[in-house]
Order: structure tokens, then C-alpha cells, then sequence
């Protein structure tokens, strides 16, 4: 049976260079970054190699980059280190942090609980694209606001916000940007300068890298309140003896991303447009969530009537099939989508839904497989539901 993955914007497969980059870390220069001794001199340097790559993948300075765990830390970092520091600034009237309805677990959970706290929050609306309403974003920004966080891509329905525009309304505000980047690194051209953002959130494992290790952007002179504390590593943002190994692949990803990001692009868009239109003209009833043009190059994200998502997952799978009806961090919870319902989906359209990503490794055969066996699993399956009856 052939098998072909396509759920790449939960995570992709390390590239073997990648690996061939960490093993060494694991055993021959194993020393404690922290360390005087030449052990610990030898792993201090490479994480600065890394570091440097890391900046150079989004135009960033060196000393702009602090390694975390992934992109829900850096979410993390972000929102709540600039809202411990501005605490006093809640006392003021209007919202004080402002995001999207769309954001990922990592940033609303997040906004959630600082809402507990007494902070205030603004939850911008989207339109059926899943496009953040930037004339609501501009009458929200009040006197205490002091942090907008807007997703650069959904991870979900791939949507492409309007990121270089809301970096300007900030800027003119005198308020910080954060962007969670996680799914639009390596698949869209990113220079904080240019596009006004402040902070911005990395995860290696989506470019090809090792999970476990990410990295935040923080603006040159922006104050954060660190929330781990020890030992005061990562310029005393982010306590805690540095993932060597994992630091040094994350670096390497983002060295080979940035070496091949047009081959890439222009390789997954490619076989993105073909799995649309192939989905769209074939399958009866099936449709395409998200924007039609600013999307993510790997993304396709489809509904079909009377089809429940789980089943068509696990039918998939059957055939050989990887796939998502989402995000992978929120798999396990069986209940609509809140992106699907954000752009207006009803919850039983929410459910029949199917989240196809594309890799550097998809090739145009796993495409036409795919297009081969879709239409069968979703014909299968509504002849089983009651919801579809065309007789």
C-alpha cells in the first residue's frame, strides 16, 4: 500500500542533514553551555551559530533570538513577560491586549488566564477568509493597550493575515506587535524590520528541525518578566541548561530553509493548486475553507456535506493516507473547531472538515493518490450517513 503524508503543518520529519548536524552533541560535545572549560566553551559557541541563523531566517540581529521549548513557550513568553510588565497599566480603561479569534491554544489559553488576572482582552472578529478586521482592530487600541498578538498564518485554513499592515497601525500607536510565525516560517519571506514586528514565535520542529526547541524574537531594547526562573541563562529571559543538540538542528533547519525557501515555495505551491482544484471538480459538495489566494503555499483545508471529519481521518489513514482535520495540538478535543466556527461555519460543517499539508518531500504522485482515493472515502461514507440522501 502506498502511503503518503500530508499533515506536515503538525510536524515534518527531520532532514537528514539536520540530524547528521546533532549527533555529535549528544555524546563528543556534551559540556554545560554554562561551564568555564573548554567542554562547556565548545557548546557555548555553536549555540551561537545557531542563534545567528536562527536571526538571519527573519532578518533579526544575533541578540535578538532567545531559544525556548517550542512555539507554545514563545507564545507564552510573549504575551505574558510584556503583560507582567505593563501589569499597572491595566487599571486604565479600555482592552489592553488585543488578539483574534483564530489565534492558536498557546496564545488564547494564554490570554485567558491573564484575563483571570484582571487584564483585559479584545478577541478581533474575522471574516469568512479568516482575515482579522483591521478597521475593529484600530477603534480597539486604547489608552492601556499595550500588546497586539495576531497569528502570521492560521494553522488551521492557512489564512495569511494582513501582517506588514497591522505592524504599521501598532507602530503609529506606540503599541508592541507579536506574531505567532510558527506555520508561516519557511513558507513566506519574513523581515521583522520591515514588517514593524516586535516580538515573533519560531518552532523547529515545523521546518524540519527537532521538537522540542523554538525560539522567540524580541525587539533589541523591549522589557519582558521572564515566568522561568533559575539560573538566569538566555540573558535571564528564560532559565534553564540549553538544549545543545536540539538548538544546534533547529539552527540547521533554519540554515537549509533559508538556502532553498524559493525552491521550496514554488515546489509546495505548486502541488497545493493541483490538489485543490483537483478536490473542488471532483468531489460533489466539497469546499475550501480559508482564503482562496493568501494562503499558506502547503495548505489546502476542504469541507464536505454530510461528512463527519474523524471518520474520514481514520478511512484515510486506512488507505495510507496522513492527514488532519486541524490543529494537531487540539486533536483530542472533540468538539467544532473555534477557527471554523470563528469564520462562520455552523458546527456540523465545522466537523466535516479536512486539513491536507504539503512537504518538501510530497511529490506530484502523492498528489494524484490522494485525488485518487478521496473521492472513494468521501462517496463510502456519506453512503452511510443519513445526512446525505441524493436519491
Amino acid at each position: 500500500m502506498k502511503r503518503v503524508y500530508m499533515d506536515y503543518a503538525s510536524t515534518t520529519p527531520v532532514d537528514e542533514r539536520v540530524v547528521e548536524a546533532m549527533l555529535p552533541y549528544f555524546r563528543e560535545y556534551f559540556g554545560n553551555p554554562s561551564s568555564l572549560h573548554s567542554y562547556g566553551t565548545k557548546t557555548r559557541e555553536v549555540i551561537e551559530v545557531s542563534r545567528k541563523r536562527v536571526a538571519d531566517l527573519i532578518s533579526a540581529e544575533e541578540n535578538e533570538i532567545l531559544f525556548t521549548s517550542g512555539g507554545t513557550e514563545a507564545d507564552n513568553l510573549a504575551i505574558r513577560g510584556i503583560a507582567h510588565v505593563n501589569k499597572d497599566k491595566k487599571k486604565l480603561e479600555g482592552p489592553h491586549i488585543i488578539t483574534s479569534s483564530i489565534e492558536h491554544p498557546a496564545v488564547l489559553e494564554t490570554c485567558k488566564d491573564l484575563e483571570k488576572e484582571g487584564f483585559e482582552v479584545k478577541y478581533l472578529d474575522v471574516n469568512r477568509y479568516g482575515v482579522v478586521d483591521l478597521k475593529q482592530l484600530q477603534t480597539s487600541i486604547s489608552e492601556g493597550t499595550f500588546l497586539i498578538s495576531v497569528m502570521f498564518a492560521n494553522n488551521e485554513i492557512g489564512t495569511i493575515e494582513p501582517i506588514e499592515e497591522i505592524g504599521k497601525i501598532a507602530r503609529e500607536h506606540n503599541v508592541l506587535f507579536h506574531t505567532d510565525a510558527v506555520q508561516a516560517i519557511g513558507k513566506v519571506d519574513i523581515d521583522v524590520k520591515k514588517l514593524n514586528i516586535d516580538l515573533l514565535s519560531i518552532s523547529s520542529h515545523k521546518i524540519y528541525g527537532p521538537k522540542g526547541v523554538g525560539a522567540l524574537f524580541v525587539r533589541e531594547g523591549i522589557k519582558l518578566k521572564p515566568i522561568l526562573t533559575g539560573g538566569g541563562h538566555e540573558k535571564g529571559l528564560r532559565s534553564g541548561t540549553e538544549n545543545v543538540p536540539g538548538i544546534v538542528g533547529f539552527g540547521e533547519a533554519c540554515k537549509i530553509v533559508k538556502e532553498r525557501m524559493e525552491r521550496d515555495i514554488e515546489h509546495m505551491q505548486k502541488l497545493r493548486d493541483r490538489l485543490i482544484e483537483g478536490v473542488l471538480n471532483n468531489i460533489e459538495e466539497s469546499y475550501l475553507n480559508g482564503h482562496p489566494e493568501k494562503r499558506l503555499v502547503n495548505n489546502a483545508h476542504f469541507r464536505f456535506t454530510a461528512i463527519e471529519g474523524e471518520s474520514l481521518i481514520l478511512s484515510l489513514d486506512e488507505r495510507g493516507i496522513a492527514a488532519s482535520t486541524g490543529s494537531a495540538c487540539s486533536s483530542k478535543k472533540l468538539k467544532p473547531s473555534h477557527v471554523l466556527l470563528a469564520i462562520g461555519l455552523s458546527p456540523v460543517e465545522a466537523h466535516g472538515s479536512l486539513r491536507l499539508t504539503l512537504g518538501r518531500y510530497n511529490t506530484q504522485d502523492d498528489v494524484d493518490y490522494v485525488l485518487e482515493v478521496l473521492p472513494e472515502v468521501v462517496n463510502k461514507l456519506r453512503e452511510m450517513s443519513p445526512l446525505w440522501n441524493r436519491s
